[in-house]
C-alpha cells in the first residue's frame, strides 16, 4: 500500500492555478525531489500534503499511523531551550521510558516482583531503538550540519535565524520519521553541510520529499522526480539526469501530437465551413459531432518566463568604498569581533564562512540597522548603497507586486511598473497576487526588481539566491557581472560567484 495517495488535485490563488486534476502517489522508500519553476507551486504542494493548505479540490489520503516530519523553518521554540535540550526532544518517549523503569525498579525494591519483568521489557525496547548512544546521534548530526560549533549549551534565543533552523532540521533527522518533508532544506547550509546532508539522505531507508533549485544536491540521492509543470505533477522513475531526458522527450512528443491533432481540427472545421448548408450538410454535421466528441489536448503553457536584471549604475571612482576597523557587531553580544577589510570601488567582493558565523548581522551593521558594538567603519562619500535582506518580510503581505513597486515608486505609472516587474520574471497574473501568496522565488525576484528601479554604485547583497531557480540565478550572475558598481556580496553558493567575484573574504580566518 503506497504511504500517500493524491487524485483529482486542483488549486488556484485567485486566477492563477497551480494544479489542475493532478494527481500524485508516495510509495514506501521513495526519495523524491519537488522540482519546477519558481510560482508552479512546489512550496503549496509541501503544504497541501502536511494539512496547512486546504486545497481547492482533490482527495488526499495518508496511510494511517505513520509519522510525517515537516522542516518548518519558522516553527516555534521555546527560546529559553538549550539546543541539547531541543534535540534530546526528539527521544522524549524514550526518555519518558527510561523513567518508568526507574519507577519500576524502585516499586520491585518494596516487593513488586511483577514490576521487575515490566521494566525488563522496557529495558529491551530501549537498547533496540539505541538509547544508549543517543549523544552519539546528536553529535553525528551536529557535526554534519556545523552546529558543533556554536555549542550544545547555546540557547535558542541567541542563535542566528540560520542556526536556528539548522537546529530544527537536526532534530527532524534525529527523529526518523516515516516520511520526512523538506523545503529547500539548504537554503542555510554551507558547501560541506549541504554534501553531508545529501550523502544523509541517500543512506535513508524512509520515504521524503525534498523541494530544492540545488539539482546538483538533488542529483545525489533522489531516485524519483516529481515535476509541477502546466498544472499538472508527474512522477518520473530514476536519477534526475534521467528526468532530464525522458521530460524533453515527452515534451517534444507532446507538442508533435498536438500539432497533428490541431492540423485535423482545422482541416475538419473547414470541411465543416464549406458543407454545412450544400449537399454534404448531413456528412459536415456528422463531421461536428465527432469534433465535439474529441478530446482535445490543452496546448503547453509558454515556459517560465526568463528573468533579465539590470542595475543602474552611478559614477565612481576606483579609491576605497568601504573601509572596516577592528569592528565587532552582535545584539546583546559580539558574535563577530575585530573584524577588517577595505574594498576600492568597482570591486566585486564576496564574505564567507560558517552559517550562524555573523555575516548578516555584519551586513546589517554596515547598512545601519544594528548599532556596532565596537571599532568602527566608514562609507565614501560618493557611496549610493542599496541593500537586499535575505529574510522574505514584507511591511504590508496582503499587498500585490504592483502595488509594493507603486508604494516604493509612485513617481511611476502602472505600464511602466508592470513591464518592470515582467523584465525581473514575475508574470502578470503573478504582478496581481499577495506578495505573501507567491513562492519564495517569485518573491526575491520582487524584491531585487526593487533593487533594479533605484540607481546605485554599491550594492550589499545577502544570499540573494537563496530561493531562485537556476534561469534566475543566472541573470542576477549576469547583472552583477555586468554592474560597473561595487558588490558586497554574502552567499555560501560557490558555483553562484565564483566566475565573477574578485575578492572571497572567509570571515573565519578573520576570528580564528
Amino acid at each position: 500500500m503506497s504511504l500517500l495517495e493524491i487524485e483529482g488535485l486542483s488549486h488556484s490563488f485567485g486566477d492563477h492555478v497551480l494544479y489542475k486534476n493532478a494527481g500524485f502517489t508516495l510509495n514506501k522508500g521513495e526519495h523524491v525531489g519537488i522540482v519546477g519553476a519558481n510560482g508552479t507551486g512546489k512550496s503549496t504542494f509541501i503544504k497541501i500534503c502536511t494539512g496547512q493548505i486546504i486545497p481547492d479540490s482533490g482527495r488526499l489520503v495518508w496511510q494511517p499511523d505513520i509519522a510525517i516530519g515537516y522542516l518548518d523553518q519558522y516553527a516555534e521554540i521555546r527560546p529559553d531551550l538549550t539546543m541539547k535540550e531541543f534535540l534530546q526532544s526528539a527521544f522524549s518517549k524514550l526518555y519518558e521510558m527510561e523513567e518508568r523503569i526507574t519507577q519500576l525498579y524502585e516499586k520491585a525494591a518494596e516487593g513488586d516482583d511483577r514490576s521487575l519483568g515490566l521494566a525488563a521489557r522496557y529495558q529491551e525496547e530501549l537498547e533496540a531503538c539505541d538509547f544508549y548512544s543517543i549523544d552519539t546521534a546528536i553529535e553525528r548530526v551536529i557535526n554534519g550540519l556545523g552546529l558543533s560549533a556554536i555549542g550544545l549549551d547555546r540557547q535558542i534565543a541567541e542563535m542566528s535565524g540560520g542556526q536556528r533552523a539548522k537546529v530544527i532540521l537536526a532534530k527532524l533527522l534525529l527523529e526518523k520519521p516515516d516520511v520526512l518533508l523538506l523545503d529547500e532544506p539548504t537554503n542555510f547550509l554551507d558547501k560541506e553541510h549541504v554534501e553531508w546532508l545529501a550523502e544523509y539522505l541517500s543512506a535513508l531507508e524512509n520515504a521524503f520529499l525534498v523541494v530544492s533549485h540545488d539539482y546538483g544536491f538533488l542529483a545525489k540521492f533522489v531516485n524519483r522526480i516529481c515535476d509541477i509543470d502546466n498544472h499538472t505533477i508527474t512522477k518520473y522513475y530514476g536519477t534526475y539526469s534521467e528526468f532530464l531526458r525522458k521530460k524533453a522527450f515527452l515534451r517534444e512528443d507532446y507538442i508533435r501530437q498536438y500539432a497533428a491533432q490541431q492540423r485535423e481540427i482545422k482541416k475538419t472545421e473547414e470541411f465543416i465551413r464549406r458543407n454545412i448548408a450544400g449537399r454534404k450538410s448531413k456528412m459536415a454535421r456528422g463531421r461536428q459531432k465527432q469534433l465535439d466528441r474529441m478530446d482535445k489536448m490543452e496546448a503547453l503553457e509558454q515556459k517560465e518566463i526568463i528573468p533579465h536584471f539590470r542595475f543602474s549604475g552611478l559614477p565612481l571612482t576606483n579609491t576605497e568604498h568601504l573601509l572596516v576597523k577592528q569592528l565587532a557587531v552582535g545584539y546583546h553580544y559580539p558574535v563577530l569581533s575585530d573584524i577588517e577589510f577595505s574594498v576600492k570601488g568597482g570591486q566585486k567582493v564576496v564574505i564567507t564562512g560558517f552559517n550562524g558565523i555573523g555575516k548578516s548581522t555584519l551586513l546589517k551593521t554596515l547598512i545601519g540597522q544594528l548599532p556596532p558594538m565596537r571599532g568602527d567603519f566608514k562609507f565614501s562619500d560618493q557611496v549610493t548603497f542599496l541593500y537586499f535582506e535575505q529574510d522574505l518580510t514584507w511591511k504590508e503581505p496582503g499587498w500585490t507586486p504592483i502595488q509594493i513597486v507603486s508604494d516604493a515608486y509612485p513617481h511611476m505609472i502602472i505600464k511602466d511598473i508592470r513591464k518592470q516587474l515582467a523584465q525581473c520574471g514575475i508574470s502578470s497574473k503573478h504582478a496581481m497576487q499577495p506578495i505573501n501568496t507567491l513562492s519564495g522565488g517569485e518573491q526575491a525576484k520582487v524584491k531585487i526588481c526593487l533593487l533594479t528601479l533605484s540607481p546605485c554604485n554599491f550594492l550589499i547583497l545577502d544570499e540573494p539566491t537563496n530561493h531562485l531557480d537556476f534561469h534566475a540565478k543566472e541573470a542576477l550572475k549576469a547583472a552583477l557581472f555586468s554592474f560597473e558598481g561595487t558588490v558586497l556580496l554574502v552567499s555560501h553558493e560557490e558555483a553562484f560567484y565564483q566566475d565573477w567575484a574578485q575578492r572571497v573574504i572567509n570571515i573565519e580566518k578573520q576570528i580564528g
